[in-house]
């Protein structure tokens, strides 16, 4: 059951994350769909590492991990790879 649109996401993707992020969930879930020929769970497994790659959840919400690497390092931009701690900034 590939999704159209993020009007079609089930309600944990789209009343909890950004709508970048629920492209990104829609794009990954597709594309596993595809890939392995309709097995659902593994589809969904993959849309959420997708999502986890960009994104963080932090006190509940979920953000870039840009941003909390940005405000971390106190730049505008942050550095690829750096995967925020327990405290939510790299170590």
């Amino acid at each position: 059951m590939p999704y159209a649109g993020k009007e079609d996401l089930p309600p944990s993707v789209r009343d909890h994350l950004p709508s970048h992020a629920q492209d990104i969930y829609r794009e990954a879930f597709n594309h596993a769909w595809r890939q392995y020929g309709g097995d659902e769970p593994t589809a969904h497994r993959v849309a959420w590492a997708a999502v986890k790659r960009l994104y963080v959840k932090r006190d509940g919400i979920w953000v870039p991990k840009s941003i909390l690497t940005a405000a971390c390092s106190g730049t505008a931009e942050g550095t690829p790879g750096n995967e925020p701690s327990a405290s939510g900034c790299p170590e």
